[in-house]
């Protein structure tokens, strides 16, 4: 249950990071997060490093079960671990409504170049 808490308060608050702080901002702020979480000597967020960190970010309250699944769900390259580019895009993802003002950014772009080409 902690880690939905969490997610929620997440959820809520990086389309308002990005609004106010703007794209360049929020992948800014994104790299200090990962950088407070990440492991200095292996330049990757552990479970070690996540665990040891966590209370930095407000996530003092998960589980290991629960820092465990983070790791397991943003790791894409099975290592073990979350380098900067796998948690900046599992950030993205706990957050639904950014990812759909992406994806809605996006289609414009498509639909505008689209009708740049004619």
């Amino acid at each position: 249950m902690a880690s939905q808490n969490t997610q929620v308060q997440f959820q809520d608050s990086l389309p308002l990071m990005a609004n106010k702080l703007g794209g360049d901002g929020l992948i800014d702020e994104l790299c200090n997060g990962f950088n407070l979480l990440m492991d200095s000597t292996k330049g990757v967020i552990t479970f070690e490093s996540l665990k040891k960190n966590s209370a930095l970010l407000g996530l003092q309250d998960l589980t290991d079960v629960e820092l465990q699944s983070m790791i397991v769900e943003g790791d894409f390259d099975g290592d073990g671990a979350l380098n900067q580019m796998e948690f900046c895009v599992l950030m993205f993802r706990l957050s639904p409504e950014l990812m759909d003002g992406s994806k809605m950014w996006l289609e414009q772009m498509l639909q505008q170049e689209v009708q740049d080409s004619f």
